[in-house]
């Protein structure tokens, strides 16, 4: 009976690691615009005109920095940090070119972090 319950638990955990794992897939470029522009939008009170441009440019910038993945990944190598700062760069242009300057300078000071993947940390033993 020991051995039946053992044998039980042990398989429950193992499936319940299985399905954990299955919810840290990557997102999708367009969830992840629409969680840029969930946090965005109402911190920066942005017009139409300016969510339309905003998404535009955080689409093109996730569709970029996907395909370095890709790209990366198909290569073997890490991706270059400069071609992503180069990314970020460009879209930062873009965004200045939309925002007021308020709302660029209150975006870098405060959203842009909020953006960031956040990295879960390892329980250290």
């Amino acid at each position: 009976m020991k051995t039946k319950i053992t044998m039980l638990l042990a398989l429950f955990l193992i499936a319940a690691t299985g399905i954990y794992a299955q919810g840290m897939q990557r997102r999708t470029v367009p969830e992840r615009v629409k969680d840029a522009m969930d946090k965005i939008t109402p911190a920066l009170n942005l017009n139409a005109t300016q969510q339309a441009q905003t998404d535009s440019a955080f689409t093109d910038y996730y569709n970029a920095q996907m395909k370095m993945f890709q790209d990366a990944r198909s290569s073997g190598e890490r991706p270059d940090r400069s071609q992503f700062q180069k990314l970020t760069d460009d879209r930062d242009a873009k965004l200045k070119t939309i925002f007021t300057d308020d709302q660029y300078t209150k975006f870098k000071s405060e959203v842009e972090e909020s953006l960031r993947p956040q990295r879960r940390q390892q329980a250290s033993n």
